[in-house]
């Protein structure tokens, strides 16, 4: 739901009795400053020969964060072209600039993170009331929220991540896909599942699909009395082709929304950083029994090494007035909030996903059966941003490519960008609504 929101309402917001969080920034904070020291110090590692062309050129190249371009066309023309510029210069000015440079963009970040933490936003939407629960999982139910409609609408069962809190879809006031679709008719009911508890922390992924899915569907048959369609974000879309293969009687059609499937595709790097992973966080997935939220949000960190870091030197430069300095906090505040991944389904997973790249090849079982897409006889439509770097357009293509008869859309917009960026109204939504509408 979009709406306009000014720094008046805001602020009102954040009197009203609700507390505003405690921000630290990025999560994990720490690593996230280390890689900002390692790439605007980088250049130390080249000098005095630290000017562009010469033997050290290289090193302090990858040191300042461009290592994942390393040997593009593009890269080598552009070092050619600032090594042309940075001839007539004195290696001592050079290295005087460098430190300056690195000096203010160390302050802008800082600045960046403390306009963050100050920020008085806070998140003012009530869950709307749950239809069902078992253990930490529930089931909330839009059709019951202001917005509506219709409250006996078509239903729309949705399933976000489990790594991530699925308000995503619900951001805030002004940025709500599920109240927005809620306002057109639609009936949404979002499996909410919150952090493990003592008995989900010893699920897999079979406990997940076949067990809390599987008794959300029934609960929404049984509430609504319709074949709901099956919407799932992220990894949540991979968990409910799982479902859609188990229950497709009881269904209307299926959604994927940047869902990964292949997960070499594109990312040569994935098996063996799935196996570390695994190696790393084995120890804490045995005393935890989840992977920590900060070892999460570490793995994350290594697709973009630096992007933390550039999200917080620009947000230093907006107004944190304006609409998109809330919007900013708003998402940050969601990242940061993250929830542990129970620990067999982390080794699932970083091992059987990542590692050995199951799903694709006919070796992902839920309850002892194949997962097999292809067997699937849904009305289907397969949504691949374009711009994803969690989830490579590739490896959400190869899902969308295997389903018979699936409608295929690639947006310009990023992974969460589909779902709460300016452009994703009209770029996803709007198709995604009519695409519903079209198998109501």
């Amino acid at each position: 739901m979009r709406a306009a929101a000014g720094p008046v309402e805001r602020t009102r917001a954040a009197a009203g009795g609700r507390r505003r969080p405690a921000r630290l920034g990025p999560r994990p904070l720490p690593l996230h400053l280390a890689m900002a020291g390692l790439a605007w110090s980088g250049w130390r590692l080249a000098s005095p020969s630290s000017r562009p062309g010469s033997p050290n050129w290289a090193t302090g190249h990858w040191a300042t964060g461009h290592w994942a371009s390393a040997g593009s066309p593009e890269l080598a023309s552009r070092a050619a072209s600032l090594a042309q510029e940075a001839a007539s210069v004195p290696p001592e000015a050079l290295t005087a600039a460098l430190q300056r440079e690195s000096v203010r963009r160390a302050h802008r970040l800082l600045d960046g993170i403390e306009t963050y933490r100050r920020h008085p936003y806070v998140r003012d939407l009530e869950a709307p009331p749950p239809l069902w629960r078992a253990g930490t999982t529930r089931l909330l139910d839009y059709g019951a929220c202001p917005q509506a409609s219709d409250p006996d609408g078509p239903p729309l069962l949705v399933v976000p991540s489990l790594i991530n809190r699925g308000y995503i879809l619900d951001l805030s006031q002004r940025i709500s896909l599920l109240r927005w679709l809620a306002a057109r008719g639609w009936r949404p009911l979002l499996v909410d599942w919150d952090a493990p508890g003592p008995v989900e922390r010893g699920f897999g992924m079979t406990d997940y699909v076949a067990g809390r899915l599987e008794q959300a569907l029934d609960a929404t048959l049984e509430a609504t009395g319709r074949a709901p369609v099956l919407a799932g974000y992220c990894m949540g879309g991979t968990l409910t082709v799982a479902l859609a293969q188990r229950r497709q009687r009881d269904l209307a059609g299926l959604v994927l929304l940047a869902a990964p499937w292949d997960f070499h595709a594109d990312q040569p790097q994935a098996a063996p950083l799935g196996l570390g992973s695994l190696l790393t966080f084995g120890p804490a997935l045995d005393v935890l029994g989840e992977l920590p939220v900060d070892a999460i949000q570490a793995l994350f960190a290594a697709v973009d090494p630096l992007g933390g870091v550039r999200k917080f030197l620009a947000f230093a430069g907006l107004d944190p007035e304006s609409d998109k300095a809330e919007a900013f906090v708003a998402l940050e505040d969601w990242l940061n909030d993250g929830v542990p991944l129970a620990g067999p389904v982390a080794r699932e997973c970083l091992g059987g996903w990542y590692g050995a790249n199951t799903p694709p090849h006919g070796q992902w079982r839920i309850a002892g059966q194949a997962v097999e897409p292809s067997a699937l006889a849904l009305p289907s439509l397969c949504l691949i941003p374009a711009r994803d770097r969690i989830v490579p357009p590739a490896s959400a293509r190869a899902l969308g490519q295997v389903i018979p008869g699936c409608t295929l859309m690639e947006p310009a917009v990023g992974h969460i960008g589909m779902v709460t960026s300016g452009r994703a109204c009209a770029t996803v939504w709007e198709p995604l609504a009519e695409w519903l509408a079209a198998h109501r």
